[in-house]
């Protein structure tokens, strides 16, 4: 066997052994799931399709701060049923009570709301900006239609964030495959769909990739200092 024949092999290899591992990360979720699903109906609980953390970023304008981006992304609840779900919304604050810039990330349980979790690295999010004062509805809508599980190709969804700023706030929905095309325009039209957007609202895709060369994110102005 030539050089090049034992590196095509070795790379067929270890490719094998990265799905084998990742079939195996991906039994060893389902299996759990599948037991707390069967815990919560014994406790007379609704559980949800996927179990789901909330987080939040906030920066002080004005105030540098020496931690890293994802060292600010901290974590309020998680939750798994129909009922924790209430429990934990019915206290939180309202978007239109919290200070600017800040941002709400609802994400599935073992993904993180960075660009860079192996769920998010190659995916993209839908953007769309609203009004101030119109906001906190429309994230509220997204919000139960993704704990839900009523959006279409909900297993490619990682999760949503609310990102709120001064002029404006944005909402983004982010999905695991940016090249996906069918999925990504078939999650377009059912955000539409269920938020009922008017028409006169533009949707913007954007790769995560091309997010980590926009030099103007919040996240890499972040990173600048």
């Amino acid at each position: 066997m030539d050089l090049t024949s034992e590196k095509k092999e070795l790379e067929i290899n270890n490719n094998n052994s990265d799905n084998s591992i990742d079939q195996l990360s991906l039994d060893a979720a389902n299996k759990e799931a599948e037991e707390r699903q069967a815990r919560d109906l014994k406790a007379g609980l609704h559980p949800l399709k996927h179990k789901f953390v909330l987080w939040y970023t906030r920066r002080t304008p004005g105030v540098r701060s020496q931690a890293s981006y994802e060292d600010n992304i901290k974590k309020i609840v998680d939750f798994s049923t129909v009922e924790g779900f209430w429990v934990c919304y019915c206290h939180l604050a309202r978007p239109s009570s919290l200070p600017s810039p800040t941002d709400l990330h609802l994400f599935k349980d073992g993904i993180r709301p960075l660009w860079e979790d192996s769920a998010n690295c190659n995916g993209g999010k839908w953007i769309i900006r609203f009004k101030k004062v119109v906001s906190g509805r429309f994230w509220e809508d997204l919000v139960l239609a993704l704990v839900g599980d009523q959006l279409d190709y909900g297993d490619n969804i990682c999760g949503a964030v609310l990102s709120i700023r001064f002029s404006e706030d944005i909402l983004s929905v982010w999905n695991r495959n940016a090249s996906d095309h069918q999925a990504v325009m078939g999650l377009r039209d059912s955000i539409k769909r269920h938020l009922k957007l008017p028409h006169s609202y533009v949707m913007e895709y954007k790769p995560h990739d091309a997010s980590l060369r926009d030099k103007s994110s919040y996240r890499n102005t972040w990173l600048r200092g």
